[in-house]
């Protein structure tokens, strides 16, 4: 019609799309060559409810009322008590915090002709937020965020633990947060000097002992093992007041489950647009992201439900007809820690599941299995890996069990170098299991994955291992993928980085019981889902598990 729907000029590498005109037609997006245009079509009811949108065919961030929430009759705040935020990547997740803590003036999606205050007061008007950002303006209300990446710290904070704490210390509380997130001993170590676990803990730290009346926590369990990723989540929850808000964004859905009293789901396309939910209670909240449908609005957001349900394990008959393989007792010693091995055995179609905390030697075991550490005395490698590289990634049976739930081919022309954590964390995977081996290690596979990147990890590393009759080793710190994942486990006891020791394979109930015990918490099973879910400590369920013994339960 002579209309100008699709821009481009030679300053800019962005092509400018006219929404207005766009009917979804898709004619555009073939005529593109590679690939370079993508048409999302948004659910129209939402284009009255835009809270925030960065640039024109940016990202879009609706129903952000919804966040201060807590029922559907009325809008009723509930400061005590945890909020916590799921979803995957790119969703929304990190912009929420920000308007929240008042970092990011929402524009109502009128990018190019922001709203002030007063109007942004007007559209919030009879929801909490109005009164939520006018004590954020006359700074009645004081907000801290936990940042996501934390290993961008030590580029901004300068000096020693110690004087950082004490310099942030305004409610005289940093000794008893340092023994909790096992601080005590780092004070006067350098923050450019922590490891990505202790920043992560140190970035806890100096929010917790801030006075303030909001606190975020953006993804407060990256880096950390179970252990310290427990500490973490009671010592977040040590902070509920009556008066304050606490707001968590986390991926290991255990610990969130574990940390929160309400969720809000985010949905949507990443990148493109994301969507809060209502509020939901934990159980109702995380198992509504799992199984991606939201029965309030009567919408499907994912295909497929994620289920947890171990059926693809291979039963007595089938384990008396696969090949068995043994490793010898082994013992390393490197400074003043010390590994012992105790021998095991393991069979194909098997993955082994190594828990525990961190500095108790499992990838010092991973790289003695591969070959790249050899036991004290010298002696052979105990698992050989083939060293050539198959042509898997053309063959129709790896594309349809790792290439397509991995969205290998959405990023397959993009250099290495550009690409975000989750990102190389999918290819890695990817590669290995590519290789031709009898023997795959594989050290935390859901780092910098989300939550749902996760679940669709441990499917591929699972449906892999027994379809192709091979085994894998897997150190992984989430529990709910540990669990799914595992077999067998094998459990490492003793004092980190001095004397561990990494005990014979165990079933899982047994090795899980063993785990937890030293652990000092107790699983539940939900029974919709088959979820690990960790009890409240002291709670009723969590007292009876212990005084029987049943740390773990396979069915609730």
């Amino acid at each position: 019609m002579g209309k100008l729907c699709i821009e481009v000029t030679p300053q800019s590498k962005i092509v400018l799309i006219s929404e207005g005109l766009c009917i979804g037609c898709g004619i555009c997006i073939k005529k593109c060559p590679f690939g370079a245009l993508s048409i999302v079509n948004l659910p129209s009811n939402l284009e009255k409810e835009t809270t925030h949108r960065y640039c024109a065919n940016s990202f879009k961030l609706h129903r952000y009322k919804t966040l201060l929430y807590y029922t559907q009759s009325a809008a009723i705040p509930r400061p005590g008590e945890v909020l916590g935020l799921v979803g995957t990547n790119g969703i929304g997740k990190s912009t929420a915090l920000k308007i929240l803590a008042g970092k990011q003036k929402p524009n109502l999606g009128r990018y190019d002709n922001p709203p002030d205050w007063q109007e942004i007061l007007t559209y919030f008007r009879g929801s909490e937020l109005q009164n939520y950002f006018t004590k954020i303006l006359e700074d009645d209300l004081r907000a801290i965020v936990k940042p996501q990446y934390v290993d961008q710290i030590p580029k901004t904070v300068k000096g020693s633990v110690g004087a950082i704490l004490s310099r942030k210390d305004d409610t005289e509380t940093q000794d008893v947060i340092c023994d909790q997130l096992d601080l005590s001993h780092l004070r006067e170590r350098n923050v450019e000097d922590l490891s990505g676990g202790e920043l992560q803990r140190f970035a806890c730290a100096v929010v917790c002992i801030q006075r303030a009346d909001i606190f975020m926590f953006d993804e407060p369990s990256s880096y950390l093992d179970v252990k310290q990723r427990l500490k973490a989540a009671i010592t977040i929850r040590s902070l509920i007041t009556p008066d304050r808000y606490i707001i968590v964004v986390e991926h290991d859905l255990s610990v969130l489950d574990y940390l929160s009293d309400f969720i809000c789901c985010l949905y949507g396309v990443p990148s493109a647009y994301g969507v809060v939910t209502m509020p939901f209670s934990v159980r109702e909240g995380i198992n509504i992201f799992l199984d991606g449908y939201v029965p309030t609005e009567n919408l499907r957001f994912r295909e497929a439900s994620l289920v947890f349900k171990v059926a693809e394990t291979a039963n007595e008959e089938e384990v008396k007809r696969l090949r068995h393989y043994q490793y010898p007792e082994m013992k390393k010693t490197m400074g003043e820690f010390t590994l012992e091995i105790r021998a095991g055995e393991f069979t194909d179609s098997e993955i082994m599941v190594m828990l525990g905390e961190n500095g108790t030697g499992k990838t010092t075991f991973i790289r003695m299995l591969a070959g790249g550490l050899k036991p004290d005395g010298g002696g052979q490698r105990s698992a050989l890996l083939h060293e050539k590289i198959r042509d898997a990634y053309t063959h129709p049976q790896f594309i349809t069990d790792v290439m397509k739930p991995m969205q290998i081919e959405s990023i397959i022309d993009q250099d290495v170098q550009n690409l975000s954590g989750g990102e190389l964390q999918r290819v890695a995977l990817t590669l290995c299991l590519g290789k031709p081996a009898d023997v795959y290690l594989i050290d935390e596979p859901s780092a910098y994955l989300d939550s749902e990147q996760r679940l669709m990890a441990a499917r591929v590393i699972k449906r892999y291992i027994l379809h192709a009759k091979k085994t894998a080793f897997v150190v992984e710190h989430d529990f709910i993928m540990a669990t799914y994942l595992a077999d067998r486990v094998i459990v490492f006891d003793g004092i980190p980085s001095k004397h561990t020791a990494a005990n014979t394979p165990q079933s899982l109930l047994a090795g899980m019981n063993r785990f937890l015990s030293l652990l000092e918490i107790t699983f539940r099973r939900d029974p919709n889902n088959f979820r690990p879910r960790i009890n409240k400590l002291n709670s009723i369920k969590d007292t009876e598990q212990k005084k029987s013994g049943n740390y773990f339960f396979l069915d609730d």
